[in-house]
């Protein structure tokens, strides 16, 4: 692919307990150029967990494994905490589900955006706070110099999820991480944050890697859909062509969907086969 920025081969992030060895991700494989790639799946699929293990923000227990896990030429296995510290927030940027549980609530919004600007640019705070205003713009807040100096329990769901987008795009990464950044939100102001987020993506040439549950939102929004299955990749497919896909898990996907041009009693349930589960 060119102009890869990630690249990804053989990744296995397993957990070793007393009793038992669990296998969260298997032998999952793609890469990410500058374009919006979607991951979906059930819920415990390893979309997640393959995301935080490129930031290596795996929870304590973790053990990471892969041939290759590669960012803009870095080894990101060999990376020390202090090279991944450098790579966090300033070269990938990643926005969580929940503004409420990622927005520090003792400080005002303008501070937590200015601080996340000046830990990755030498900048004076004057210089810091006129980019915040700005990248509040950006994201089509209408009085950024009031919404810079609320506390995140005064805005709106949909307004606290813009400042996080606000946040993470300010250091100008050059891969974004989108896990459910919508799926908390009503589908106007859900409409709104993917258009801000396409806008910004298209004019930055960023890559975006975006985690959902919505098969029908991912091929309206991604370039390409990577579809997972209890920790493995069963499809890569251009995102037009998803309606088309093949794999039997993908397709049980599609039809469990409800849809307005063909009404059924009882909507279809994924019968899953044990080969799903052994390498391709």
């Amino acid at each position: 692919m060119a102009d890869t920025l990630l690249e990804i081969e053989d990744l296995n992030v397993s957990f070793e307990g007393a009793r038992e060895h669990r296998h969260a991700v298997r032998g999952v494989s793609f890469a990410i150029g500058h374009e919006k790639v979607g991951i979906v799946g059930e819920s415990g699929s390893g979309k997640s967990l393959t995301a935080r293990s490129i930031m290596k923000l795996t929870p304590k227990g973790a053990r990471i494994q892969a041939a290759t896990m590669r960012f803009d030429g870095i080894d990101l296995l060999a990376a020390t905490e202090r090279q991944m510290r450098a790579i966090r927030g300033n070269r990938i940027s990643m926005i969580l589900q929940d503004p409420k549980y990622s927005l520090n609530p003792l400080m005002r919004i303008g501070h937590q955006i200015t601080e996340a600007y000046r830990l990755h640019r030498r900048a004076s705070a004057s210089q810091a706070r006129a980019q915040a205003l700005k990248m509040l713009q950006a994201v089509d807040i209408r009085e950024p110099e009031r919404v810079y100096r609320m506390y995140p329990h005064e805005v709106s769901g949909g307004m606290g999820q813009r400042v996080m987008i606000a946040m993470m795009l300010i250091p100008e990464p050059d891969l974004i991480i989108a896990d459910e950044p919508t799926s908390a939100l009503d589908a106007t102001v859900q409409r709104q944050v993917l258009g801000i987020l396409d806008n910004l993506v298209s004019q930055r040439g960023t890559g975006l890697l975006f985690i959902s549950h919505d098969l029908n939102l991912v091929a309206d929004f991604c370039d390409r859909v990577l579809v997972m299955y209890a920790g493995r990749i069963m499809e890569d497919i251009p995102a037009r062509e998803l309606a088309r896909a093949r794999h039997p898990y993908t397709r049980a996907l599609l039809d469990s969907l409800p849809r307005l041009d063909r009404q059924v009693d009882v909507l279809a349930t994924v019968t899953r086969d044990p080969a799903w589960l052994e390498p391709a």
